[in-house]
Formats: structure tokens, sequence, C-alpha cells
């Protein structure tokens, strides 16, 4: 029983570095994203990759998978700047769409059987197959997260995404380079989820594309909703509820589709602000023709 709660608190902490990551693009820059899960493949299958194919030790993997999806958080950042909600929904979308194809059809990925004994980290002559210490190190990880987004949205260039959320058109007249916020937060964003997608990848030691799929992105968006829009303690408490949820009603796994989206139209009609959300940002994805809300 004490492995399985620790597995479950490994999970809780990726999901939570995975909705802070995504928290930052729709809750404080103002964007929408459906494909967020493919940055998270994206992490996972280069870090196993280059763990197993090149000998990368765990911290160079990592970083390798930052890389890799910030990259490609870049290329999807850059012809999207002049789209926006539904359309870069849609773009997003398509996206997450094309990864999963890319991952499900590719040898070097393993196709739809994936990838298999991908190493444990190593490091300080550790044992991380040791479900307490790992949970340790992606403790750290979410530490580290939680700090770094902390100071980047109270610091001046929070406020510009703020800015840029609220209202584009007055942020860029004041001087705020809009385009670079929006690249950028893409970039970081993506880079972000693909550190969640290498420790996840080098403690389960076995991925496919199954994990990386719409289904995922649709959770993480539903723990951003449920938690809060632009509430960093939303993220968190939204990914702890969506991860031990399913795992108490593991009987009616069959329906988590149709539970995440029944809960998010639920949220947006209830309560759209989130449990921990501002009602501001709310109204402007709910109602984004009422300009004066804002």
């Amino acid at each position: 029983m004490t492995e399985y709660f620790l597995h479950l608190a490994i999970i809780s902490c990726l999901y939570i570095i995975l909705a802070l990551s995504l928290n930052l693009i729709i809750g404080y820059c103002g964007q929408v994203s459906l494909g967020h899960a493919a940055f998270y493949g994206l992490g996972a299958y280069s870090s196993a990759l280059v763990a197993i194919h090149w000998h990368f030790p765990f911290l160079l993997a990592l970083l390798t998978a930052m890389i890799v999806a910030a990259l490609f958080g870049l290329s999807l950042g850059i012809p999207t700047l002049r789209l926006k909600d539904d359309y870069l929904a849609i773009v997003t979308l398509g996206f997450g769409v094309i990864i999963d194809l890319v991952l499900l059809n590719l040898d070097i990925t393993g196709g739809p059987d994936g990838i298999t004994r991908i190493p444990a980290p190593t490091m300080f002559d550790l044992n991380f197959r040791l479900k307490g210490w790992y949970l340790m190190l992606v403790v750290l990880a979410v530490a580290l997260t939680l700090v770094f987004i902390h100071r980047l949205v109270n610091s001046r260039h929070g406020r510009a995404l703020k800015a840029i959320r609220d209202h584009e058109i007055t942020a860029n007249v004041m001087g705020i380079n809009t385009a670079a916020y929006k690249i950028a937060i893409f970039a970081l964003s993506a880079g972000l989820a693909g550190l969640a997608g290498s420790l996840y990848a080098h403690y389960i030691t076995f991925i496919n594309p199954e994990s990386f799929g719409l289904h995922t992105s649709i959770l993480i968006l539903t723990m951003v909703v449920l938690g809060g829009m632009g509430s960093i303690l939303g993220s968190v408490l939204g990914a702890c509820i969506l991860t031990a949820l399913p795992e108490m009603l593991r009987r009616f796994a069959d329906y988590q589709d149709l539970a995440y989206g029944g809960l998010l139209i639920v949220m947006l009609i209830w309560r759209p602000q989130g449990l921990l959300g501002g009602g501001k940002l709310s109204r402007k994805f709910i109602l984004p023709g009422r300009k004066n809300d804002n």
C-alpha cells in the first residue's frame, strides 16, 4: 500500500509541473493550447532516446528533453502569433495530433510498442529505482518549478504577460513586445512540459504514444480550469484532485474522458474562475465579446 501511495504522489508531482506549465500559456498570457501533451511526449521520448542510444547521464538527458520540447514550442509559437482564441486552439490541437501520429509511426520511437528499458536516474550513488528516493527527486523538481514561476509572474515580465492577456493592443501601445513574449512563453511552457516528460520516462522506464495523446492534453487543461486559470496554487490543487480522483473511481475507467469533459463543462458554467482563480480572467475566456469586463 505504501508503494501505491508513493506512486500516486510521484504522478501527482508530474501533473503539477504540467498544469503549471500550461497555466503560463492560458492563465498568464491569455493564449489557448489544446496540444500540451505533445511537449510532454517530446520530452519523454527525447530523454529516453539519448539515454539509451547515446548513454547520456540523467541530468544531461533531462536537459536535452527540455531543450527539444522548448524548440518545438518555439516552432509552434512563431507561426501562430497572429492566431487567437478558436483558431489558436485548432492549430494547437492539430499540432498535438501530428506529434502523436509521428510518435506512433516512426521506427526510432518504437511505433505503437513504444520504448522499453529506459534507465533509471543515477546520481550521487542514490538508488532512484526506489520510489521514496524518486519522490524526493520529483518534489525537488516541483519546488524549483514553483519558485521559478512565482518569481516570473511577480516580476516585470509577469506583469507584461498579464497585460497581454488582459488587452493585447493596449500592451503593444505601451511598448511591450507582445510577439516576443508570446513566443517566449510558448517555448518556456513547452520546456517545462519536457521536464515532466523526462521525469516520467525515467520513472516508468517504458513509454508509448498512448500516454501523450489528446486524452492527456484534455486532462491537463481540466486541471488548470478546475484549479483556476492564473493561479499557481490552483494548478497544484487541480493536479492533485484529478490525479487522485481517477484512482478512487477506477471501476469507471472506461468513462474517464466523458468525466473530464463533463467536469470541464460544469466548472465553466458553475464556477468558470475555477476553485482558486479570479473572475476577470474567467470572463475573458467565457465571454470574450464583453471587452468592458477586463
